[in-house]
Parts: structure tokens; C-alpha cells; sequence
């Protein structure tokens, strides 16, 4: 985990944030007597202007019902199928957007991710 307020925040500030599979390798699972995927992460939130900056990386296992396919995938294009990337990206959106709001709040920024608000009724 990296976290980094460059200046104070003024003004309109846009807040992306972008995970990215870095690297996929099997691994074998002995409490399953099984072989997963090992998904290496990157997930960046930058602010704009350049404010801050907040990044997590880390590892995610997978478990698929077949591994090869995916892996060929990775092996020549760098990429994972769809329905594997929808699954993975979410998780990783739900448990680092949640991680990253309290080091956000830690540096005083913003925080990554919308948080409903409450108004008050017009008479």
C-alpha cells in the first residue's frame, strides 16, 4: 500500500480509480486439494488535479473450473476472458475502494468513491 497527499485539495477534483491484473500464475491450494490462479493487482486512485495518489497491490486467488484456457489467454494476450475479468475487477473494486476511503480520510482527500448525502427538504 502506497499513500500520498501532494498538496492541499482546492477547487473541482476528479478521483479515478483503475485496478489492473499485473500477472496470472497457477498455484496449487492443498486445503482444496486444488489448483487456483493466482492473480498479481495493481489498483491506482489518482486525483486531479495532481493532488494525491493512493495504490494497493497485492495477490487475489481464483479458483476456475478449468485453469488452461486461462491462462493460454493471459500467455498470448495479456488479457483474461470477460466473465473471469467481470468477476475479478469487482472484487477487487469492493474490497480496495472500501481499504482506500479510510486512507483517504488519513490524508485528507477525498474519498474514492461516491458516499450518499442528505438534504434538506425545500419548503
Amino acid at each position: 500500500m502506497h499513500a500520498e497527499r501532494k498538496k492541499p485539495a482546492t477547487g473541482e477534483i476528479n478521483v479515478n480509480s483503475t485496478p489492473t491484473i499485473k500477472g496470472i500464475r497457477e498455484v496449487s491450494v492443498s486445503t482444496l486439494n486444488k489448483k487456483a490462479l493466482e492473480m498479481s493487482f495493481e489498483f491506482v486512485t489518482k486525483y486531479d488535479p495532481d493532488i494525491g495518489e493512493i495504490k494497493i497491490g497485492g495477490n487475489v486467488l481464483y479458483l476456475a473450473e478449468k485453469n488452461a484456457p486461462i491462462l493460454k489467454q493471459w500467455k498470448s494476450k495479456k488479457s483474461v476472458p470477460e466473465e473471469v475479468s467481470v468477476e475479478v475487477l469487482n472484487h477487487l473494486f469492493r474490497r480496495c475502494l472500501l481499504k482506500m476511503a479510510g486512507m483517504a480520510e488519513d490524508l485528507q482527500l477525498p474519498p474514492p468513491l461516491q458516499l450518499p448525502r442528505v438534504k434538506q427538504n425545500e419548503k
